[in-house]
Protein backbone atom coordinates (compact mmCIF):
# COMPACT_ATOMS: atom_id res chain seq x y z
CA UNK A 1 0.00 0.00 0.00
CA UNK A 2 1.09 3.45 -0.65
CA UNK A 3 2.17 6.05 2.19
CA UNK A 4 -0.65 8.35 0.17
CA UNK A 5 -2.91 5.67 0.10
CA UNK A 6 -2.09 4.61 4.28
CA UNK A 7 -3.22 8.63 5.17
CA UNK A 8 -6.79 9.56 5.97
CA UNK A 9 -7.91 11.67 3.48
CA UNK A 10 -5.25 11.61 1.45
CA UNK A 11 -5.23 14.07 -2.31
CA UNK A 12 -2.89 13.62 -4.96
CA UNK A 13 -1.53 16.62 -5.83
CA UNK A 14 1.19 18.07 -8.21
CA UNK A 15 4.67 17.80 -7.56
CA UNK A 16 6.08 20.71 -5.32
CA UNK A 17 9.38 22.23 -5.68
CA UNK A 18 10.83 19.63 -3.14
CA UNK A 19 9.08 16.30 -3.91
CA UNK A 20 11.88 15.09 -5.52
CA UNK A 21 14.27 15.80 -3.06
CA UNK A 22 11.77 13.71 -0.82
CA UNK A 23 11.15 10.90 -2.35
CA UNK A 24 15.26 10.67 -3.02
CA UNK A 25 15.73 11.12 0.88
CA UNK A 26 12.66 7.71 1.30
CA UNK A 27 14.85 6.40 -1.64
CA UNK A 28 18.20 5.98 0.02
CA UNK A 29 16.69 5.95 3.65
CA UNK A 30 13.84 4.28 3.19
CA UNK A 31 13.38 4.25 6.80
CA UNK A 32 11.86 7.89 6.87
CA UNK A 33 8.64 8.43 3.99
CA UNK A 34 7.91 12.11 3.64
CA UNK A 35 4.41 12.87 2.67
CA UNK A 36 3.63 16.38 1.49
CA UNK A 37 0.25 17.44 2.24
CA UNK A 38 -1.92 18.73 -0.70
CA UNK A 39 -4.30 22.34 -0.04
CA UNK A 40 -7.23 21.49 2.02
CA UNK A 41 -5.80 17.72 2.74
CA UNK A 42 -6.02 17.81 6.74
CA UNK A 43 -2.68 16.28 9.03
CA UNK A 44 -3.13 12.82 9.98
CA UNK A 45 -4.62 12.31 13.30
CA UNK A 46 -4.59 9.14 15.49
CA UNK A 47 -2.78 5.86 15.33
CA UNK A 48 0.53 7.39 16.66
CA UNK A 49 0.59 10.62 14.58
CA UNK A 50 1.76 13.54 16.78
CA UNK A 51 1.91 17.31 15.83
CA UNK A 52 5.14 19.40 16.17
CA UNK A 53 3.02 22.03 17.69
CA UNK A 54 2.18 19.75 20.24
CA UNK A 55 4.99 18.51 21.11
CA UNK A 56 6.16 22.49 21.30
CA UNK A 57 3.43 23.17 24.02
CA UNK A 58 4.95 20.36 26.16
CA UNK A 59 2.18 18.89 27.60
CA UNK A 60 0.19 15.48 27.30
CA UNK A 61 1.40 14.69 23.69
CA UNK A 62 4.82 15.43 24.84
CA UNK A 63 3.70 12.74 27.83
CA UNK A 64 3.04 10.26 24.97
CA UNK A 65 5.70 11.03 23.01
CA UNK A 66 8.44 10.27 25.41
CA UNK A 67 6.45 7.28 26.89
CA UNK A 68 7.75 5.18 24.24
CA UNK A 69 11.32 6.06 24.63
CA UNK A 70 11.00 5.14 28.58
CA UNK A 71 9.69 1.98 27.90
CA UNK A 72 12.44 1.20 24.87
CA UNK A 73 15.23 1.94 26.79
CA UNK A 74 13.62 -0.55 30.17
CA UNK A 75 13.02 -2.94 27.08
CA UNK A 76 16.44 -3.30 25.44
CA UNK A 77 18.45 -1.74 28.34
CA UNK A 78 16.86 -3.10 31.85
CA UNK A 79 17.05 -0.12 33.57
CA UNK A 80 15.42 3.07 33.69
CA UNK A 81 16.78 6.03 32.68
CA UNK A 82 16.74 9.37 34.19
CA UNK A 83 13.82 11.94 32.82
CA UNK A 84 16.34 13.94 31.56
CA UNK A 85 18.05 11.51 29.73
CA UNK A 86 14.63 10.57 28.26
CA UNK A 87 13.79 13.69 26.78
CA UNK A 88 17.37 14.06 25.39
CA UNK A 89 16.89 10.71 23.57
CA UNK A 90 13.23 12.03 22.76
CA UNK A 91 14.02 15.12 21.24
CA UNK A 92 16.72 13.73 18.81
CA UNK A 93 15.22 11.23 17.86
CA UNK A 94 12.46 13.88 16.51
CA UNK A 95 14.58 16.64 15.74
CA UNK A 96 17.12 14.44 13.50
CA UNK A 97 14.46 13.80 10.68
CA UNK A 98 12.48 17.19 11.25
CA UNK A 99 16.13 18.97 10.36
CA UNK A 100 16.21 16.45 7.08
CA UNK A 101 12.68 18.47 5.93
CA UNK A 102 15.04 21.57 5.36
CA UNK A 103 18.32 20.58 4.85
CA UNK A 104 18.12 17.71 1.87
CA UNK A 105 16.04 19.89 -0.37
CA UNK A 106 18.50 22.19 0.17
CA UNK A 107 21.67 20.24 -0.30
CA UNK A 108 19.93 18.18 -3.39
CA UNK A 109 18.27 20.87 -5.04
CA UNK A 110 19.08 24.73 -4.16
CA UNK A 111 15.33 24.88 -2.47
CA UNK A 112 14.73 25.61 1.58
CA UNK A 113 11.08 24.92 2.55
CA UNK A 114 9.94 26.72 5.16
CA UNK A 115 7.94 24.11 8.00
CA UNK A 116 6.98 25.67 11.04
CA UNK A 117 5.56 23.36 13.79
CA UNK A 118 2.15 24.07 12.22
CA UNK A 119 2.79 22.16 9.29
CA UNK A 120 4.73 18.86 10.48
CA UNK A 121 2.91 15.56 11.92
CA UNK A 122 5.57 12.85 12.66
CA UNK A 123 4.32 9.10 13.32
CA UNK A 124 7.84 7.92 14.83
CA UNK A 125 7.51 3.83 14.79
CA UNK A 126 6.26 4.00 11.33
CA UNK A 127 9.09 6.56 10.55
CA UNK A 128 6.70 8.74 8.43
CA UNK A 129 6.48 12.38 8.32
CA UNK A 130 3.61 14.77 7.00
CA UNK A 131 4.65 18.10 6.06
CA UNK A 132 2.64 20.90 4.45
CA UNK A 133 4.90 23.41 2.41
CA UNK A 134 3.60 26.69 1.40
CA UNK A 135 7.32 28.33 0.88
CA UNK A 136 10.19 28.02 -0.17
CA UNK A 137 13.25 30.17 -0.61
CA UNK A 138 15.42 29.57 -3.88
CA UNK A 139 18.09 31.21 -6.32
CA UNK A 140 17.72 33.34 -9.52
CA UNK A 141 18.21 30.69 -12.14
CA UNK A 142 15.62 28.47 -10.18
CA UNK A 143 13.17 27.04 -13.14
CA UNK A 144 10.34 27.53 -10.32
CA UNK A 145 11.65 31.08 -9.19
CA UNK A 146 8.37 32.60 -10.53
CA UNK A 147 6.37 29.92 -8.58
CA UNK A 148 3.75 30.61 -6.28
CA UNK A 149 5.43 30.47 -2.50
CA UNK A 150 9.14 31.20 -3.89
CA UNK A 151 10.76 33.63 -2.86
CA UNK A 152 13.96 34.23 -4.88
CA UNK A 153 17.24 34.73 -2.57
CA UNK A 154 20.41 36.68 -4.44
CA UNK A 155 23.30 33.96 -3.43
CA UNK A 156 24.43 30.71 -1.65
CA UNK A 157 24.91 32.78 1.61
CA UNK A 158 21.53 34.43 1.88
CA UNK A 159 20.50 30.11 1.11
CA UNK A 160 22.27 29.41 4.30
CA UNK A 161 20.94 31.75 5.72
CA UNK A 162 17.37 30.75 4.75
CA UNK A 163 18.45 27.60 6.13
CA UNK A 164 19.34 28.49 9.31
CA UNK A 165 16.36 30.54 10.07
CA UNK A 166 14.03 27.78 8.67
CA UNK A 167 15.54 25.06 11.24
CA UNK A 168 15.20 27.70 13.99
CA UNK A 169 12.06 28.69 13.04
CA UNK A 170 10.87 24.77 13.17
CA UNK A 171 13.00 23.70 16.04
CA UNK A 172 13.15 26.37 18.38
CA UNK A 173 9.18 26.50 19.42
CA UNK A 174 9.88 22.81 19.93
CA UNK A 175 12.75 23.25 22.33
CA UNK A 176 11.38 25.08 24.33
CA UNK A 177 8.70 22.46 24.87
CA UNK A 178 11.44 19.52 25.49
CA UNK A 179 13.83 22.17 27.52
CA UNK A 180 12.14 22.01 31.09
CA UNK A 181 12.24 18.11 31.10
CA UNK A 182 16.07 18.45 29.88
CA UNK A 183 17.84 20.11 32.40
CA UNK A 184 19.89 21.85 29.72
CA UNK A 185 20.10 25.44 29.05
CA UNK A 186 19.73 27.24 25.75
CA UNK A 187 22.88 26.96 24.58
CA UNK A 188 23.40 23.34 25.23
CA UNK A 189 19.30 22.83 23.38
CA UNK A 190 20.79 24.79 20.76
CA UNK A 191 24.13 22.56 20.83
CA UNK A 192 21.93 19.65 19.87
CA UNK A 193 20.14 21.68 17.31
CA UNK A 194 23.29 22.01 15.44
CA UNK A 195 24.16 18.79 15.90
CA UNK A 196 21.31 17.39 14.51
CA UNK A 197 21.61 19.38 11.47
CA UNK A 198 25.12 18.20 10.87
CA UNK A 199 24.67 14.42 11.68
CA UNK A 200 21.50 14.00 10.07
CA UNK A 201 22.55 15.18 6.45
CA UNK A 202 26.26 14.00 6.84
CA UNK A 203 24.44 10.46 7.09
CA UNK A 204 22.06 11.12 4.43
CA UNK A 205 25.00 12.40 2.15
CA UNK A 206 27.26 9.44 2.93
CA UNK A 207 24.15 7.12 1.29
CA UNK A 208 24.35 9.30 -1.71
CA UNK A 209 27.91 8.65 -2.28
CA UNK A 210 28.16 13.03 -1.79
CA UNK A 211 29.60 12.96 1.75
CA UNK A 212 32.58 15.19 0.96
CA UNK A 213 30.69 17.90 -0.23
CA UNK A 214 27.98 17.66 2.52
CA UNK A 215 30.91 18.57 5.03
CA UNK A 216 31.86 21.05 2.96
CA UNK A 217 28.54 22.67 2.90
CA UNK A 218 28.04 22.15 6.41
CA UNK A 219 30.87 23.67 7.04
CA UNK A 220 29.77 26.48 5.85
CA UNK A 221 26.45 26.40 6.87
CA UNK A 222 27.60 26.28 10.17
CA UNK A 223 31.18 28.39 10.68
CA UNK A 224 30.75 28.98 14.84
CA UNK A 225 29.12 32.59 14.34
CA UNK A 226 25.86 32.08 13.84
CA UNK A 227 23.18 32.71 16.62
CA UNK A 228 21.00 30.75 17.77
CA UNK A 229 23.41 27.90 17.14
CA UNK A 230 26.35 27.00 18.58
CA UNK A 231 29.71 25.50 17.38
CA UNK A 232 30.60 24.74 14.16
CA UNK A 233 30.36 21.96 12.21
CA UNK A 234 33.62 20.82 13.55
CA UNK A 235 34.56 18.35 10.68
CA UNK A 236 38.02 16.62 11.34
CA UNK A 237 40.46 14.00 9.64
CA UNK A 238 42.13 10.53 11.37
CA UNK A 239 44.01 8.60 9.57
CA UNK A 240 43.46 4.33 10.32
CA UNK A 241 45.91 1.79 10.71
CA UNK A 242 46.30 1.57 6.92
CA UNK A 243 46.70 5.17 6.30
CA UNK A 244 43.31 5.52 5.21
CA UNK A 245 41.35 9.21 5.90
CA UNK A 246 38.62 8.58 8.83
CA UNK A 247 36.03 11.43 8.92
CA UNK A 248 35.10 12.73 12.13
CA UNK A 249 33.56 15.63 13.83
CA UNK A 250 33.13 16.44 17.80
CA UNK A 251 29.42 16.58 18.46
CA UNK A 252 28.51 20.34 20.59
CA UNK A 253 26.50 18.65 22.73
CA UNK A 254 26.11 15.16 24.48
CA UNK A 255 23.50 12.54 23.81
CA UNK A 256 23.61 11.28 27.17
CA UNK A 257 23.58 7.70 26.41
CA UNK A 258 26.45 6.78 28.71
CA UNK A 259 24.29 7.51 31.32
CA UNK A 260 22.97 3.71 30.15
CA UNK A 261 26.49 2.71 28.71
CA UNK A 262 29.26 4.03 30.21
CA UNK A 263 31.54 1.92 27.69
CA UNK A 264 29.45 2.33 24.87
CA UNK A 265 30.03 5.86 23.68
CA UNK A 266 28.89 7.78 20.25
CA UNK A 267 31.89 7.58 17.55
CA UNK A 268 31.69 11.76 17.65
CA UNK A 269 31.11 12.32 21.33
CA UNK A 270 33.64 14.29 23.09
CA UNK A 271 34.44 11.77 25.57
CA UNK A 272 35.15 9.05 22.79
CA UNK A 273 39.06 9.36 22.34
CA UNK A 274 40.80 9.43 18.89
CA UNK A 275 42.22 5.90 19.23
CA UNK A 276 38.79 4.56 19.94
CA UNK A 277 37.39 6.55 17.02
CA UNK A 278 39.65 4.95 15.33
CA UNK A 279 38.43 1.32 15.77
CA UNK A 280 35.12 2.16 15.37
CA UNK A 281 35.47 3.82 12.18
CA UNK A 282 37.98 0.71 11.05
CA UNK A 283 35.30 -1.83 12.45
CA UNK A 284 32.21 0.15 10.42
CA UNK A 285 34.57 0.67 7.60
CA UNK A 286 35.32 -3.24 7.25
CA UNK A 287 31.70 -3.77 7.91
Amino acid sequence: MSLDAALPGAVRAAPSAVADAYARLTEVFPGLAVHELAEGEQAPQGGGWVAAARLAEGGAALDTFLAWDDAQVLRDYGQQARPDVIASFGLHRYAWPACLLITVPWFLRRRVPRVPVANVTFQRTLGKIAVRVEEFACLPGDPLAASPGARVVPDEAALMAEVRAAVAEHLGPVLEGFGPRMRRGPRALWGMATDEIVEGLWYIAHLLGEERRAMAELEELLPGTTKPYVGTAAFRELTGPNGEALPTRDRASCCLFYTLRPDDTCVTCPRTCDAERIVKLTATSSA
